[in-house]
């Protein structure tokens, strides 16, 4: 695997492993906000997988717009489509003080559970996506 993409996916496991350390501690806020991470890092790994050497994917966060970039927003089905969307606005507005207390109400124990369900789903494909197709096996 090229070490870019390599590099992108390493990044969204540790994050995902970190969404489920916030969520252990009850820490919701920053479960959502990990779950972003890991579907921004995963997409950015298609990208990256296309880029020149030199070159890094855009530093951009909106997923949609990132799924686009990387020619996948049509392959997605419609609860991914639906994940990225609800777990768009968790990357800016958790950082803000004055949507926390918003965004916080609606973030549930169970909420994020599925979450992390969903993200950790979409990290998976997104490898599978990634990985080389099987080679044929010779017939007898």
């Amino acid at each position: 695997m090229d070490e870019k993409v390599k590099h992108w996916l390493d990044l969204a496991d540790y994050d995902i492993d970190t969404a489920k350390a916030m969520q252990k501690t009850k820490r919701y806020l920053y479960v959502g906000f990990m779950c972003h991470q890991v579907a921004e890092k995963s997409l950015k790994a298609i990208i990256a997988k296309d880029c020149a050497e030199n070159e890094i994917p855009p530093k951009i966060h909106n997923l949609l717009r990132l799924a686009e970039l990387a020619g996948y927003l049509d392959k997605l089905t419609e609860a991914q489509k639906s994940l990225l969307a609800d777990l768009n606005p968790l990357n800016i507005e958790a950082r803000y003080p004055e949507y926390k207390q918003q965004i916080l109400a609606m973030l549930t124990k169970e909420k994020c559970k599925g979450f992390i369900k969903e993200t950790e789903k979409f990290l998976c494909w997104i490898k599978e996506q990634l990985s080389p197709p099987p080679e044929d096996t010779p017939t007898p």
